[in-house]
């Protein structure tokens, strides 16, 4: 039972509350350590972040092969042919002369439909397609309803998986089929495995539909082959789009072109110009945040110091309290060098003219706010390319016998990463895989340790002020009655 000064006329509860005031300070520093410590895991997680993105570019850029054999197309007359080519595709020019586009075959009904024409019953339609290179065969169904409208007729053509487009032409009143791949073979049979499906094809114009037999054979207008010459050689193609030699062709209409492939050096500038940007992008984030001052007279705000500030004041605290998480951090700073190093490397590419970075153009700035910048002399970089493109490639990916830069950095990344995990944790993890958890894990049992006695200690003041009432109340009532004992003697 609380008794709140009601004899001795003291505001009891604000005297607990600044009693508990002083007692809290000791859970207000565990915690402000807690915040600290969350803080500190969170700018470990950010930084590893980055070096994961680091790691993800490098891994599809200077990593692959590929990056370094980028082909660039050129036609003389798009508008005939266009083209594009791999990275194993030889630096050529052809020559092509295209006589005819490959085209898809179509049927168009024969017969007319009656007006309002509507499917007369159920029917599962059986087909046997054919594609228009004629080396696909398959089976499709299309479930007709009774009742089903022309347009939804065609619309299950459509989406029954045939390969063709279908439609009904109101003016001329035919329903069109055309297959969506081109070429001379291909064909549409009537597999008719139950009654009615002859039947319903006949309902729709197609005359000549047959059982077992291709249908409407008067109305079919066959595919046709791509024809042309390559430098010359006559050939022919069941599509207009077609690869050769690691180069696809993609025929748009009759006529000449002249189709050029030769290295795509720009691509490749780009893909390294690409990772020098983020490594520096990255370096950069690191150093500032290991270079960031610590105001050790900023703690976090506790909630009561929060209500004391503004909004604005209280911002400014926390990026002042926030500040120097990771100041001069071994794992950040280590891992830094041993990046630094991995540039410096040199690589048996074959060449000794391009075994390291400096002699494609690539240097730390002269700057030393840079703090291991990188930057790049393009002009150098690309005389390296045009003389010796397979050197440069070897320098970043490596060789059978050597690592090359590109594994260097990403095994150093990993490396850091580990140690940064091992650290800080990751989103995925428990307190206890880390070693920050296990310190938070501690002090929250401290915190709760501590909140405990915190209801012992305020329990304690009150049970000490409900006596020290009850005995003033005691006091009181007796000197009461001493007052009306000598009053009532006179």
């Amino acid at each position: 039972m609380r008794i709140g000064g009601l004899a001795s006329g003291m505001d009891i509860d604000s005297l607990v509350k600044d009693l508990m005031r002083a007692e809290r300070i000791p859970l207000d520093k565990l915690s402000q350590k807690k915040t600290t410590l969350e803080w500190q895991r969170d700018d470990y997680r950010s930084m590893n972040r980055l070096l994961k993105d680091l790691d993800n570019l490098i891994f599809s850029g200077i990593n692959m092969q590929g990056s370094f054999s980028k082909k660039a197309v050129t036609s003389s007359n798009s508008s005939v042919v266009s083209a594009t080519a791999n990275g194993n595709a030889v630096n050529t020019s052809t020559a092509i002369n295209v006589t005819k586009l490959a085209k898809p075959a179509m049927w168009v009904t024969e017969g007319t439909l009656a007006e309002g024409y509507t499917a007369a019953a159920d029917v599962k339609l059986s087909f046997s397609v054919k594609s228009g290179d004629g080396l696909t065969t398959s089976t499709q169904t299309i479930d007709i309803v009774k009742g089903d409208s022309i347009d939804t007729i065609a619309s299950k053509f459509n989406s029954s998986g045939l390969g063709v487009t279908a439609f009904y032409d109101e003016q001329q009143d035919k329903f069109v089929i055309t297959k969506k791949d081109t070429g001379d073979q291909a064909s549409i049979i009537i597999n008719d495995t139950g009654p009615g499906t002859e039947t319903f094809m006949k309902s729709l114009g197609f005359t000549n539909a047959v059982t077992n037999g291709e249908i409407a054979t008067t109305g079919k207008t066959q595919g046709g082959l791509a024809e042309f010459t390559i430098n010359g050689y006559a050939t022919k193609r069941a599509t207009n789009s077609f690869p050769i030699s690691g180069v696809t062709y993609n025929l748009q209409q009759i006529g000449s072109a002249n189709i050029s492939v030769s290295s795509d050096t720009n691509a490749t500038v780009d893909v390294i110009k690409s990772f020098v940007d983020k490594y520096n992008e990255t370096i950069e984030a690191i150093n500032k945040k290991t270079s960031e001052t610590r105001y050790r007279d900023f703690p976090p705000l506790t909630d009561e110091q929060r209500k004391d500030l503004s909004e604005k004041e209280a911002e400014l605290w926390d990026e002042k309290a926030k500040s120097g998480m990771l100041r001069r951090d071994s794992i950040l700073s280590s891992g830094l060098n041993a990046l630094r190093q991995d540039m410096y490397s040199t690589i048996n590419t074959g060449d000794t003219k391009y075994d390291q970075l400096s002699e494609i153009g690539i240097t730390t700035t002269s700057i030393y706010q840079d703090k291991g910048k990188l930057e790049i002399d393009e002009k150098k970089l690309r005389e390296a390319l045009a003389t010796n493109p397979d050197a440069v490639m070897k320098l970043f990916t490596g060789t059978t016998s050597d690592e090359g830069i590109a594994k260097k950095l990403r095994a150093t990344i990993e490396a850091t990463k580990k140690k940064i995990e091992s650290k800080a944790g990751n989103t995925g993890g428990t307190n206890a895989t880390f070693t920050l958890g296990r310190e938070l894990t501690d002090v929250d049992k401290r915190i709760s340790a501590f909140e405990d006695r915190l209801v012992q200690v305020e329990n304690r003041y009150w049970r000490q002020f409900s006596a020290m009432e009850q005995a003033i109340q005691r006091s009181n009532q007796q000197a009461m009655y001493l007052m009306q004992q000598f009053g009532g003697g006179q």
